[in-house]
């Protein structure tokens, strides 16, 4: 069985849906499927139970992806390592972060240059206003974003933060002072505008464009490019914003109040780069990420 076989299998044996698996690897739902019935034929038995509605594993494939998990780790922690050894690992990895979230990972790229002192990590920061822009520049080599990503030459890597939303408000605004804030009062308040040449989906993870009941969320003010410009504009009072929980950590504001979203989904922040510009250093890196996070993020399929 080939490694991306055993790739294609695990993913399938988590995910339970052939169309998020052929996402997350980036392959067609065709090359999961031949993939899978080639395993069984192989094995001698099925693997997973199919219905018109639902993927599940068989007690066979339960016990093939336990044991298959073991050895896929071991395979890419002894690939990792070798990497190192054959001093293949060194130079400069560049890293685009948003604002303070470089402190976030401060520990994990000092142990990683403590396994690999010939290689060196080095923060650059970039706004969401440009999520893409020295990434396929070339002036960083992988960019900590939110998700979903799902640009088509972008490879998403494992999620090394996952944190709660906060709605950053002015201190004098309506909504201040109430400990239940909810997305559902995003429709009764303008919300500060984004630049359209975002990718929808992506900030719209952030910033939908409608309540969980249906109401439309009106935009206000100027387009807001960076952090900065958001703080600003909410403490003058222009609109509200929904941001992401670590801001309470790193910031205050003259007249801006960071309220808790009671019912607003986690924010995964994953790697990314580009798809054909992976380093030894950006492998390796990476790699390491997954060791100490053990978590790939969930890519919902794209849309037809």
């Amino acid at each position: 069985m080939e490694l991306r076989d055993i790739e294609i299998f695990l993913t399938l044996a988590e995910e339970l849906h052939f169309g998020r698996t052929a996402s997350r690897l980036y392959v067609s739902q065709a090359r999961v499927s031949q993939a899978i019935k080639a395993q069984e034929r192989r094995i001698g038995g099925s693997l997973f139970e199919r219905t018109s509605r639902s993927v599940r594993l068989t007690p066979l494939g339960e016990r093939l992806a336990v044991d298959l998990r073991v050895g896929y780790e071991g395979i890419q922690r002894a690939l990792a390592e070798a990497t190192a050894v054959a001093g293949q690992v060194r130079g400069t990895l560049t890293v685009g972060v948003m604002g303070a979230l470089g402190h976030e990972l401060g520990s994990v790229a000092a142990a990683f240059t403590a396994r690999h002192p010939d290689c060196r990590v080095e923060f650059r920061e970039v706004h969401f206003s440009e999520p893409f822009t020295a990434l396929r520049q070339g002036t960083v080599d992988t960019v900590l974003l939110w998700l979903p990503v799902r640009e088509p030459d972008v490879t998403v890597g494992p999620v090394v933060l996952t944190e709660g939303r906060v709605l950053a408000v002015a201190t004098q605004h309506p909504l201040t002072g109430r400990t239940d804030v909810e997305l559902e009062d995003l429709g009764d308040h303008p919300v500060l505008a984004i630049g359209p040449e975002l990718p929808p989906a992506w900030i719209s993870a952030m910033l939908p464009a409608w309540t969980p009941r249906g109401r439309p969320i009106h935009s206000a003010g100027p387009v807001v490019r960076t952090f900065h410009e958001v703080l600003t504009h909410v403490a003058a009072g222009t609109g509200i914003c929904p941001l992401n929980a670590h801001v309470c950590r790193y910031y205050t504001h003259p007249g801006v109040v960071f309220l808790p979203l009671q019912d607003a989904p986690a924010t995964e922040w994953s790697l990314v780069w580009r798809t054909t510009a992976q380093s030894p250093p950006l492998r390796a890196f990476t790699e390491f990420v997954l060791t100490r996070t053990g978590r790939v993020p969930h890519i919902a399929p794209r849309p037809a």
